[in-house]
């Protein structure tokens, strides 16, 4: 095998390595923050007692959850019982490998490493359909929660999968007619080409507040956070998909919710508040140095940190809705409208020419 190749493979698999492990790290510390900012929010401390202001929790409850007994149904279908959690937790990291975190870094000035690398880019694959990609990965994700509710013979857990598949198609229509207004303005369906766009014209939150506020509702929906947690709902159905489910595996479902925030955070900012884009900045430092890659860097994560900010905000203030009340909330009022913001979007750019 050619050595160029070979290098580039072992590039590639560490980058990888590195973005999955990042992101379940910090996965685990947003626990930790939710959990004491919903404990302020409530009046209460929060964890406090697992290292210094409790920053360690995260590891206590991981070996909890290796510890656990595991109990399995005797009824249960087993393989698709032990599938279930994993194709939720894959489905909900694989978009990563399609987001740039930042924007190329010029690695010239490094001796020989940086004549081979040149221009080293924060994504680590890029295609031209990447959009598409996120989307049909992400939807792929409710299999994993059916396939828990109907595979662990429980009326409890398959009441939650069904909920979670009608929930899921209803609000995956909202967030596609969502995100078509974003595509048509900036004429690509490429995440780079995107965020690029957007530097040339403006954050398209501003263009496209509709699109906006249609996806962020949808992306509650999709991660199943409240108000709209009714696959989970404990006053109804105990624990609802996952109620059969213990130890390690209940902890890939819920590593798989926070992996979804994380995802649908990026996403948003992706699309509608320039990515890492940082207006100015070229002005201060030149595109492609160290210092100009690690503020872009730093603004994308401050971003991100603002929207799982603002679920666990969301949780600690709204009730819940019933189910009939989500589904006609999605069918009648978000899916219409995202087409009408869909039609108007066409409009603009077909008269005005609005990219």
């Amino acid at each position: 095998m050619d050595l160029d190749l070979l290098i580039l493979l072992g590039l590639k698999f560490l980058a990888i390595a590195i973005a999955f492990n990042v992101v379940l790290i910090m996965v685990a510390y947003i626990v930790l923050a939710e959990r004491k900012i919903l404990g302020w929010i409530q009046g209460r401390i929060g964890p406090n007692r697992v290292g210094f202001w409790g920053v360690l929790q995260p590891f206590a409850d991981l070996l909890k959850f290796i510890f656990k007994e595991d109990i399995i149904p005797d009824k249960s279908v087993r393989f698709v019982y032990f599938l279930a959690p994993l194709v939720a937790l894959i489905c909900a990291l694989m978009p990563i490998v399609v987001y740039p975190f930042g924007p190329e870094i010029d690695l010239s000035f490094i001796p020989y490493a940086g004549e081979y690398l040149g221009k080293f880019p924060l994504v680590i694959a890029r295609f031209d359909v990447a959009l598409l990609y996120v989307l049909g990965i992400t939807s792929v994700g409710v299999y994993g929660i059916a396939l828990a509710g109907w595979s662990s013979n429980s009326k409890y857990s398959l009441m939650g999968g069904l909920r979670s598949s009608a929930q899921m198609i209803s609000y995956e229509l909202a967030m596609g007619t969502s995100v078509v207004g974003a595509v048509m303005l900036a004429g690509t369906l490429d995440i780079n080409g995107i965020i690029t766009s957007q530097r040339q014209f403006v954050w398209y939150i501003i263009p496209q507040f509709l699109g906006f506020i249609v996806f962020l509702i949808s992306a509650f929906a999709e991660t199943n956070r409240v108000p709209f947690d009714l696959p989970e709902a404990e006053t109804e159905l105990v624990a609802g998909f996952h109620t059969e489910y213990s130890a390690l595996k209940f902890a890939l479902f819920f590593m798989a919710e926070y992996v979804n925030m994380f995802t649908v955070s990026v996403m948003i900012v992706t699309l509608f508040l320039g990515g890492w884009h940082v207006p100015y900045l070229n002005l201060a430092f030149a595109e492609g140095s160290l210092p100009y890659a690690a503020i872009s860097v730093g603004a994308f994560l401050a971003k991100i940190f603002f929207f799982l900010f603002f679920y666990i905000w969301v949780r600690g203030t709204l009730p819940r809705f019933r189910f009939d009340q989500l589904m006609n909330f999605g069918w009648k009022f978000l899916l219409p409208l995202g087409i009408f913001n869909v039609f108007i979007t066409a409009l603009a750019v077909y008269f005005w020419n609005i990219k």
